[in-house]
Formats: C-alpha cells, sequence, structure tokens
C-alpha cells in the first residue's frame, strides 16, 4: 500500500492539472470500489473547479469550489495518472481506456486524471470541505510527520507506558499520520532502535531523537519519488527510486551498511508483517 511519501509524491504531480481547473466531465465507470461511491459522484464533480489539492495520510483531499472535498484513497493497487498536460509536465497523450480505469476525469485545460485500479481496495468519497476534518477516516489521525505538531515532546507522550512493539506504535496512525511499514523499517534501521523494543522502555534521549530522522526519511523518499515495489507509479507513469536506497526494508540476509557493522539484515513477523532490521546494530 502506498505509504506517506508515494501519496505525497502522486499529489504533487497531479497539482499542476488540477489546481485551478474545472472538471469538465466526470466519467465513473463502477459503482463502488472499497466500498460504494457517493451517490450522483459523477453529476456533482461536473463542472466544480479544483481549488487545492492537499495530502492527509495516505489520503489525496482535493478542495472543489463546490464546498465539496474529494478524497482519495489509492489503496493497494490504485495508481492516479495524467496525461494530455498542456503545461508539458507529461510526454504522452491520452491511452486507449483499460479495465481497470474506474473514475476518470477530463478537465478545460485538456489534461485527463484517470483513476485505474485492478484489485479495487482504493477509495474515493465527496465530503463536506467545512466539515471534512470530523470525517471518520480523518478524525482519528494523528499529526503529520512534516509538519509542526509531531515534535519531540508529542512522540515521548505517546510512547511512555505503551507495551506494544516500537514498530506497532509507529504504524499506529492515531500517533503518527502516514507511515507504512517500509518507512517505519528504514527510520528504526537509521536511529539504531530495534522493532522487537517496548516502546515504553525506550530512553526518552533516543524517542526524541526519531523525530528528525522519521522526517529525513521521509523527504529522502519524496525527492526519490517514492518506492515502486509492484503497483506504484507516479502521477507521470514513472516509477519511484527510493527503493534503491533502501537500508534495511527487503534486504533479509544482506550485509548491514552501517559503517564498523558486521551484521546482516534479518526479517521477522511482527502483526501479521515482515519486519527488516539488523540484529547486531539495532538495539
Amino acid at each position: 500500500m502506498p505509504e506517506l511519501p508515494e501519496v505525497e509524491t502522486v499529489k504533487r504531480g497531479l497539482a499542476p492539472a488540477m489546481e485551478g481547473a474545472v472538471i469538465t466531465k466526470a466519467a465513473v465507470n463502477r459503482p463502488d470500489l472499497r466500498w460504494p461511491f457517493p451517490e450522483r459522484m459523477a453529476e456533482r464533480l461536473t463542472g466544480a473547479r479544483v481549488n487545492g489539492l492537499r495530502r492527509r495520510s495516505k489520503y489525496i483531499l482535493a478542495d472543489l469550489d463546490t464546498n465539496e472535498t474529494l478524497l482519495i484513497h489509492l489503496g493497494m493497487s490504485g495508481r492516479m495518472t495524467v496525461s494530455g498536460d498542456p503545461l508539458g509536465q507529461f510526454a504522452h497523450e491520452h491511452p486507449q481506456a483499460e479495465k481497470h480505469d474506474h473514475v476518470v476525469l477530463d478537465m478545460d485545460n485538456g489534461a485527463r486524471i484517470t483513476f485505474n485500479d485492478p484489485r479495487r481496495f482504493g477509495a474515493m468519497d465527496l465530503l463536506e470541505t467545512a466539515t471534512a476534518e470530523s470525517h471518520k477516516l480523518l478524525a482519528v489521525l494523528g499529526p503529520e510527520p512534516l509538519g509542526n505538531d509531531f515534535h519531540e515532546d508529542h512522540l515521548v507522550a505517546a510512547f511512555q507506558g505503551r507495551n506494544t512493539p516500537v514498530k506497532s506504535a509507529l504504524l499506529d496512525q492515531g500517533i503518527i499520520a502516514g507511515l507504512g511499514n517500509i518507512y517505519v523499517c528504514e527510520a528504526l534501521f537509521r536511529a539504531g532502535i530495534s522493532p522487537r523494543r517496548k516502546a515504553g522502555q525506550i530512553a526518552a534521549h533516543r524517542v526524541a531523537a526519531l523525530v528528525p530522522i522519521i522526517r529525513d526519511v521521509l523527504q529522502d523518499a519524496i525527492r526519490a519519488g517514492g518506492s515502486s515495489l509492484k503497483d506504484f507509479r507516479q502521477a507521470s507513469g514513472e516509477l519511484g527510486y527510493f527503493q534503491h536506497s533502501f537500508d534495511a526494508y527487503g534486504r533479509e540476509g544482506e550485509a548491514c551498511r552501517r559503517d564498523g557493522c558486521a551484521g546482516s539484515i534479518a526479517r521477522i513477523t511482527q502483526s501479521g508483517r515482515s519486519t527488516f532490521y539488523c540484529v547486531k546494530c539495532q538495539r
């Protein structure tokens, strides 16, 4: 599933084609994805101007001049791609329609936004813009890791007394919004903290040090266009490249890259997910 860097990358790729443009035609080609589309979604989108795009956790939010906000979640295999961009951001024209093109938005600037999702675990919804943050999917989210509300005091307080492994704590969207399996593994590697450690038993100064490390990992991934392991593509259709920089994730049996460490990367299962870390230098 795309994590924060991938969703941010897609949002930034969509912005030149969508922000300030009017949706001249919205085509909704099936009744549902993960859940049913809202009533009259195509009608409600057609003619609306996109005032701006923003991201909350792993959701893209398109604020419309109709006082509604289009909420988008890519799910496991969803892609949002742009074709025919008159600003010259993309080289290809509109492609032939594909089987899993479930929502297609034609913009008044000539761009076409296509949401393709073979597994249909993605989702779209229309929310009232004024109350969007109170939507059940957004209201439970913790602070954005790249925002001012995510700081050392917050994370130290959130970890106090928690008997869950630190990896599970970092995946808790109520503590930090947008982190997933890949970037938690990478952040813990950079911090030298074992994913097995109980969150509440890690010294406060080590927890505090995680904050800038998490930010650095996410920013590095965004600069690389995210990580493409299976389905993820940028809005241009190109792959992300951060997977070539992984220190831990997916490197089971390979040598640890930390200077002076003779260990290797191991894989364990935590809460049904694979965790990758160096047994020797992550304590």
